[in-house]
């Protein structure tokens, strides 16, 4: 029986511009029969607060803080709230909502992907769970998206540490995925807007028991070359596929940065809502 294969595109750290406007051209280049599915793992610089696709920015976000602060803020193509993109693992999947492996819903999508990430911390000897809330999660009025576990997001000791959006465009299904390795919680509170400083220090209080970086909770240290072995043979493992290594061609690098600098850094895009 023959095994399919799919594309793993193993990036560094990129500008946030350019990390969106790949997931993007991933999505339209399956889409068009150009590449099987893609899982892409890769990381932040300058370091980056992304808004979901349907995310309002205006009394919600702090502009001039996340300037301050020297990150870049762009909107991504998945929904969810702002995540801040800095010391983290960060990984996108791209396949078609058609193919035989993908649940027809969302949220039995994000448990399957889940699973996938599961056994990839299992790999790791990191014992995790599904988030299962027992009720739907209204949020708390705030912007950023660690607030709150949604369904079958990744938790450990009671902490979320993943967190997972996910888009369905034209037939694509784009899930963007963070993993902090380490999180700064003063600095994430500093890039939204709250009612007062009263409200902002109670709500910064109570998250350090809602979410936390993953090498902060295990108290060691993991080589990412490492944790990206494990995730893609989770992905391998959930999926039955095998993953071949995929490289850019010049003529695709053009087209992501055009798309980056005609969409994801114009500011008529990102502070669209």
């Amino acid at each position: 029986m023959t095994v399919e294969r799919w594309l793993l595109l193993n990036q560094e750290k990129l500008e946030p511009a350019v990390n969106m406007a790949i997931d993007e051209k991933l999505t339209d280049w399956h889409r068009a029969g150009q590449i099987p599915p893609i899982l892409r793992f890769y990381g932040w610089a300058p370091a980056g607060l992304s808004v979901g696709y349907f995310q309002r920015t205006k009394g919600k976000i702090d502009v001039e803080a996340v300037q301050k602060h020297g990150f870049e803020m762009v909107r991504r193509p998945t929904g969810g709230q702002a995540v801040l993109h800095d010391d983290e693992l960060t990984y996108s999947f791209v396949i078609s909502e058609e193919h035989e492996a993908i649940p027809k819903t969302i949220k039995a999508a994000h448990k399957l992907i889940s699973e996938a990430l599961l056994v990839g911390l299992a790999k790791l000897d990191i014992e995790a769970s599904f988030a299962i809330p027992e009720e739907k999660q209204t949020g708390s009025g705030t912007a950023i998206c660690f607030e709150e576990p949604s369904w079958y997001e990744i938790t450990m000791q009671d902490r979320k540490i993943i967190g997972s959006a996910q888009g369905r465009h034209q037939g694509i299904l784009l899930q963007h995925g963070s993993i902090p390795l380490h999180m700064n919680a003063t600095e994430l509170f500093d890039l939204f807007v709250f009612e007062n400083a009263r409200v902002k220090e109670r709500m910064l209080r109570a998250f350090g028991g809602k979410a936390s970086g993953i090498l902060d909770l295990i108290g060691r240290e993991i080589p990412l070359d490492e944790m990206k072995k494990a995730f893609q043979d989770g992905f391998a493992q959930v999926f039955d596929v095998a993953f071949e290594e995929f490289t850019l061609s010049d003529a695709q690098w053009d087209e992501i940065h055009a798309l980056a600098a005609n969409k994801f850094r114009q500011e008529s895009y990102l502070f669209s809502r």
